[in-house]
């Protein structure tokens, strides 16, 4: 009995199909790229002398590869819990110890004059070791920004006290996509204030190298 021959399948547009596919794909495909960072190089200046900061004025931090905290200001140094270093903070950029120029009118602190002069002098500067715990790491950020915004809510509540909130709440009004933007307006001038008032003079050096 003869074999039947099987019916061939017509290819002849399967190059076509391919192509339009091909270009479909091309056409509709996003390909997500990494944007990194979103930060600019500073503008390049004039070389100046930098600035002379007495040592009085910065509340420097060091962690070590035990999640250990040490405190160093104005010659001290000494062993700090975490949950002693927001009152510490506050002490130290509240003080107030400037005479003259230096003078500060809104501080409260104790006007030592071997500490802070002023909100604007006030330097608090951290260090970490490499071996140091994130957890550790973040909470002891934590607590130096929360420190900058209990005086940043006291003198929001002093300047605006017809609004009723403090300064982390309008920052978090301002940030919210349901505030119109005259709201943000009006609330971003009041921000600017006191920002410009208690800047926010935080310094994180290299971490040290595990020994």
């Amino acid at each position: 009995m003869a074999k039947r021959a099987a019916p061939e399948v017509n290819a002849g547009s399967m190059a076509d199909i391919a192509f339009l596919l091909l270009i479909f794909f091309l056409v509709t495909t996003t390909i997500a790229t990494d944007s990194g960072l979103n930060r600019k190089l500073p503008p390049i200046q004039d070389e100046t002398e930098p600035p002379v900061i007495k040592q009085k004025n910065i509340f420097q931090l060091q962690v070590n590869r035990n999640n250990q905290l040490f405190l160093k200001t104005a010659g001290e140094e000494k062993v700090i819990e975490i949950k002693d270093l927001r009152k510490a903070a506050v002490t130290f950029l509240d003080n107030g110890g400037g005479i003259g120029e230096d003078a500060c009118p809104k501080c409260q602190g104790a006007k030592n004059p071997r500490s802070s002069d002023n909100f604007n002098k006030a330097i608090i500067s951290l260090q970490n070791d490499r071996k140091t715990k994130y957890s550790t790491y973040i909470a002891v950020q934590n607590e130096i920004l929360a420190a900058y915004n209990e005086l940043r809510d006291r003198e929001f509540k002093s300047a605006f006290p017809n609004l009723d909130m403090s300064f982390v709440e309008a920052s978090k009004k301002y940030a919210a996509p349901r505030t119109t933007p005259e709201e943000k307006e009006k609330l971003k001038e009041k921000i600017t204030q006191i920002k410009l008032l208690i800047p926010q003079i935080f310094s994180e050096a290299e971490p040290k190298k595990a020994g």
